[in-house]
């Protein structure tokens, strides 16, 4: 006993110096957001000051209101996650569970997508858009939010695929329940966990995206990452207005990483529990 307390200590201490580096610009953010632009720019920085909310009711009700650009966000990301789930289930259980001509192209296509440079396609999607008319619309940037969350949603998903025993879907198979009732009634509670982690993957990936929504995007579809940019200009960076709209624009994920958080974590540690599937 006297000996694991030394450990546990160091385990503790380093744990806490894991999660300081992670949450100290999250915390800064959050105090500046409440800091008056002069109280920002103080030097040496400013501790102790009177919190406002001007910078929230300027983001939130003011002229430069990021409402509408969170209901953008929120529609592009949320329709991307729900098609490339619906997509990602049958392709993963697919590559995971069956045989067929040309399996292993097809994953090797699948991983192949994932290494292709964001900067590299944006204007060859440029252009494609701009000829069928879907630049500037929501159908157009969830379309190309598909071609780099599904890839990625595929690949995550095989790997809790694998790791439902076969006895389980043969036993199913036995009894006449078909590949499709199989897959809904017998793998997929299976794999709930894996489903849940891969779906707030798949939405912080569309949510945070900026790239593809700046160029791609415009007046009508404009996402929350790309309207905090707003807030900055050539003359003048608007720091606590900046880190006020980070915030919100927080909000949402976090709501869905603490809903979600009992799925999350199981599904993060199915593969600890469970044993390979037979190869």
């Amino acid at each position: 006993m006297n000996r694991s307390l030394p450990r546990r200590v160091a385990l503790f201490a380093v744990a806490g110096l894991i999660v300081s580096v992670w949450a100290f610009p999250v915390l800064w953010a959050l105090l500046t957001s409440f800091k008056t632009e002069r109280d920002v720019l103080a030097y040496p920085p400013v501790v102790v000051f009177a919190p406002t909310l001007a910078n929230y009711r300027e983001v939130l009700f003011g002229s430069s209101s990021i409402l509408p650009n969170l209901w953008s966000s929120i529609v592009v990301s949320a329709s991307a996650t729900v098609l490339t789930m619906l997509f990602a289930i049958p392709a993963a259980y697919a590559l995971a569970r069956l045989r067929y001509p040309g399996k292993r192209a097809s994953g090797f296509f699948v991983l192949a997508t994932q290494m292709l440079p964001p900067v590299g396609l944006i204007i060859p999607y440029y252009l494609v858009l701009q000829r069928i008319g879907g630049l500037d619309s929501y159908g157009g940037l969830i379309t190309i939010y598909l071609t780099f969350s599904l890839p990625f949603a595929v690949w995550l998903m095989v790997s809790y695929f694998e790791d439902i025993p076969y006895e389980m879907e043969e036993a199913a198979l036995l009894d006449r329940a078909g590949r499709l009732r199989t897959l809904w009634y017998v793998i997929l509670p299976q794999v709930g966990g894996g489903i849940a982690v891969t779906t707030v993957f798949v939405f912080l990936n569309a949510w945070n995206e900026f790239l593809f929504a700046v160029v791609l995007g415009g007046n009508n579809v404009r996402p929350v990452t790309v309207a905090m940019f707003n807030f900055i200009s050539v003359e003048q960076t608007q720091w606590a207005r900046l880190a006020a709209g980070a915030m919100v624009a927080m909000a949402p994920v976090i709501l869905v990483g603490l809903a979600a958080q009992r799925h999350i974590v199981k599904g993060l540690t199915v593969g600890a529990v469970k044993g390979g599937g037979r190869r």
